[in-house]
């Protein structure tokens, strides 16, 4: 049995329903994230992990215990929030401490304790500042060490590094990471920052419109994704429609090609997914498919040169390197566009469409 299960979890606010029966296990020393546009339920789901919100159905369970209708601090569970959430009148010292204090524990093992977050992240010189001395990165860093002071079973982060400038954003989410692999804590990470959740996570779940898109490796998510939504909010793609015209075949704007869909019922309205990296101006290895077009733009963003090739009434994006001896083709020629086809991915319908 997994560490962590939420088994049909919903969430209603009145006839409005933000969390449909949702279910996940989640391993124990595993880092989770919950990826989605806002309004998607990922918060809502934290939170009801949290105990700060109650499930309309559904059950909770950490460690085997059913932690469903507890509160919050019955629960051994640490939360990050956004905006921070330190005490303004209290030292960072105290901010680290204040949960050890309310459990009663020891003055002597507080002290102890308290040196030993601060020693983890790296700021026990600014023991004695308060949270308004500190940069953003530094508060966020301090809330953290809270959180983990009280030895939570779980971690839960709110999109802690939304608040941040990029470059903290990048330093401090390695950090979190880091720190979560050191410790083998079981975390779970909301974010709606594809870049944050493919660089950081064990597992990701792609949320749309309180359902679970998909749920996979950033590896899987990012390469096999199984509906329009999921892959059009991972990464940058080109969705071409076609139909089928035979057992692993599909016509686009007038062009046969083979797919890696075993549909073969001819006039079957298919979506074929395709990121920018996989496409070749160069027949290669596999690349067995080709389909004629004409350069639309050139973008040179440094060590990629990205084009958009005009097919007919669609486009696709086609990502090369950089080569200082060989300049992409000019704006308006002619090219032929190859790929494998195991490079495309047949999408399915959203599940929020399908579920309707």
């Amino acid at each position: 049995m997994s560490f962590l299960v939420l088994k049909g979890v919903r969430k209603s606010f009145g006839s409005n329903t933000v969390v449909h029966d949702f279910d996940l296990g989640i391993e124990r020393g595993e880092f989770i994230t919950f990826l989605g546009p806002s309004g998607c339920g990922k918060t809502t789901l934290l939170r009801m992990v949290a105990g700060f919100e109650q499930p309309s159905a559904g059950q909770i369970t950490i460690d085997g215990r059913d932690v469903t209708h507890l509160p919050p601090n019955q629960r051994k569970v640490g939360m990050v929030f956004q905006a921070y959430a330190l005490f303004p009148n209290m030292t960072v010292a105290d901010n680290v401490a204040f949960g050890l204090k309310v459990a009663g524990q020891p003055k002597v093992e507080i002290r102890a304790r308290v040196a030993e977050m601060l020693d983890l992240i790296k700021l026990g010189h600014l023991a004695s500042r308060y949270p308004y001395q500190l940069s953003g990165g530094q508060q966020q860093r301090v809330a953290l060490a809270r959180a983990l002071a009280v030895r939570p079973q779980v971690l839960l982060l709110d999109e802690p590094l939304s608040a941040l400038d990029a470059k903290i954003r990048l330093s401090l989410r390695q950090e979190i990471r880091e720190l979560q692999r050191k410790l083998g804590i079981t975390a779970i990470f909301v974010t709606h920052d594809q870049e944050e959740a493919l660089s950081i996570s064990d597992r990701i779940v792609v949320l749309n419109e309180g359902r679970a898109e998909q749920v996979g490796s950033p590896f899987e998510i990012y390469n096999h994704p199984r509906t329009r939504f999921a892959a059009s909010f991972i990464g940058t793609l080109s969705l071409l429609e076609g139909e089928a015209t035979g057992a692993g075949r599909m016509r686009v704007e007038g062009q046969e090609i083979l797919v890696s869909a075993n549909n073969d019922t001819p006039g079957t309205p298919l979506t074929l997914a395709l990121r920018p990296e996989a496409l070749s101006l160069m027949p290669g290895r596999g690349k067995v498919n080709r389909l004629e077009g004409t350069v639309e733009d050139v973008d040179f963003l440094g060590s990629v040169v990205r084009m958009r090739v005009r097919l007919g009434s669609t486009a696709v994006l086609l990502d090369a390197f950089n080569d200082p001896a060989a300049p992409p083709p000019e704006r308006g020629s002619a090219v032929a566009v190859h790929f494998a086809p195991s490079d495309g991915q047949i999408l399915e319908a959203p599940m929020a469409q399908a579920a309707e």
